[in-house]
């Protein structure tokens, strides 16, 4: 009968040894990933201007009351803005209020929180754009905006909360304009059941990665004409309906 040999086992010390040679390396590898990769690394500042990443959404809800911060960071993403001074009185006074200087927008970009104003940059430039082209065959060349402030309560209600409006905490998008002359309409072209709605559909998908609250006419008949996008939520546990 052939006895099967036993092998020596390896000393306790180098098997601790290389354990924490391979977690050595693996750290390293981290390191190195998240340095090359500073959307996925939740310490590495926010630019707007880097891919989405696992921490996109935790920096973007880190902006929400952090006004200085915020605006720090469209410095550091090269967004042109003008700051406004504070404004209103009550639940409806407003002290975090800009306009970004170059976005196309009809009328002209409103006056909104620094926050909301991030969100809308990396919307268009990430999201917008690229669906309008790979759908529509189109750039978007304007989008079509219904207002950000209004000093009231949620529908008008009195019992209800404020809303976000009552800040600027929010803006309504009613369509986009295409370089090709084309319009998209969210009243018009919402159920068309073409190209258009599919469009309308994935930009709506998409801007609940870059805001606490989107609301579209799949919520209720008050926003058949518009999306509602704001701030008021962490965009990574908000409400996309």
């Amino acid at each position: 009968m052939t006895r099967k040999r036993k092998w020596p086992r390896p000393p306790t010390d180098d098997r601790k040894l290389a354990i924490a040679l391979i977690l050595l390396a693996l750290l390293l590898g981290a390191r190195v990933f998240l340095a090359e990769n500073p959307q996925h690394n939740p310490w590495a500042p926010l630019d707007l201007r880097d891919d989405r990443g696992w921490a996109t959404q935790t920096k973007l809800s880190g902006l929400r009351g952090d006004r200085e911060g915020c605006r720090t960071v469209l410095d550091r993403s090269e967004v042109a803005f003008s700051t406004l001074s504070a404004a209103g009185e009550g639940e409806c006074r407003r002290d975090d209020r800009l306009t970004l200087d170059t976005m196309p927008f009809a009328p002209r970009f409103p006056e909104v929180t620094c926050p909301v104003a991030a969100g809308m940059v990396l919307w268009l430039e990430k999201d917008v754009q690229a669906l309008a082209k790979d759908i529509l065959g189109s750039s978007v060349e304007r989008v079509e905006q219904l207002g950000t402030y209004s000093c009231r309560r949620m529908y008008g209600d009195a019992d209800a909360a404020w809303s976000e409006h009552a800040t600027g905490n929010a803006i309504d998008i009613a369509g986009f304009r295409l370089s090709d002359g084309r319009t998209v309409s969210v009243l018009e072209d919402w159920d068309n059941g073409g190209a258009e709605g599919r469009f309308l559909a994935a930009v709506r998908d998409a801007a609940c990665d870059s805001f606490g609250t989107v609301l579209s006419p799949n919520y209720n008949a008050a926003h058949a004409d518009h999306f509602h996008l704001d701030q008021g939520r962490n965009p990574a546990m908000g409400a996309c309906r």
